[in-house]
């Protein structure tokens, strides 16, 4: 079966990665910018960053089949730093008209500081300001209830704010509730220790259904599998869930969310490979 994983950072794997996951059916990857194992001091770091997701990364992916699209923010965890979380954010419009991007992510929390808090809602102004879909990330653990609750709130008192273009990623059993009641997607993260596993997912699917829900491997430079959409798909066969309900999750979901951007060109994304 052909997916897409929505949530996965190809910069920080091999080559051989992509071989693997056009041989597992993946037709695309959706890959947010993040944080890279240190804190970058500079605004060209992020416009060094920002080229190679734009530029180096499509051109990898295209090698093997696989359309590559990202989104551009300064991560969470390197928002302490509010004056240069600024001029990131004030950098990000020369890369936003970029064919692959499809919006401003992952913003969001780490530890639901108030500087993180400043830098996530002037994102969500910048994501406004043109109409961009948003991609964001939930805190790890023990953090998470709490900054997940502070993400929505700060989210739903801005009127300007339409939940269908915003996913709110790496729910969990306690999370993904108010999450889906007030209206927004949400991403599902197979990754070990800090998320889910491909049962867990599972289990959540078979609670709250499959609408307005993603999921992703989130493979970056830490333990972690590329490989984990395919493992979900297994899981979910192994729970006796039909074909069409499986392509709906891995396939029709991260379409009809990424569509609603129009550099997506969602009737492009080999349809006839589906």
């Amino acid at each position: 079966m052909n997916y897409i994983d929505p949530h996965i950072h190809m910069v920080s794997r091999v080559t051989d990665d992509y071989e693997r996951l056009a041989r597992a059916g993946c037709v695309a990857v959706s890959e947010p910018a993040f944080w890279a194992g240190f804190d970058r001091g500079s605004v060209d770091g992020f416009r060094d960053y920002f080229r190679q997701l734009t530029e180096v990364e499509p051109k990898r992916a295209a090698q093997f089949g696989i359309r590559h699209f990202c989104w551009l923010c300064i991560n969470a965890k390197e928002a302490e730093n509010v004056s240069l979380s600024r001029e990131v954010i004030a950098m990000i419009p020369e890369f936003l008209a970029r064919p692959n991007v499809l919006g401003i992510g992952e913003i969001g929390l780490n530890k639901n500081t108030r500087n993180e808090a400043i830098v996530f809602e002037e994102h969500v102004e910048r994501a406004l300001r043109t109409d961009e879909l948003m991609l964001v990330h939930t805190p790890h653990l023990a953090d998470k209830y709490k900054g997940t609750r502070m993400i929505l709130d700060m989210l739903t008192s801005n009127s300007r704010v339409r939940p269908e273009r915003v996913c709110i990623d790496h729910v969990e059993e306690h999370t993904i509730r108010p999450a889906l009641e007030a209206g927004f997607w949400v991403g599902l993260t197979l990754y070990p220790i800090t998320k889910c596993t491909p049962q867990r997912a599972v289990d959540m699917i078979e609670r709250y259904g499959t609408q307005r829900l993603l999921v992703n491997s989130a493979g970056d430079w830490g333990p972690s599998d590329p490989m984990a959409v395919p493992d979900f798909i297994r899981a979910l066969r192994a729970r006796g869930h039909a074909e069409p309900d499986i392509r709906r999750v891995v396939w029709d979901n991260p379409r009809a969310f990424f569509a609603q951007c129009p550099r997506f060109g969602g009737a492009e994304t080999d349809e006839a490979r589906a």
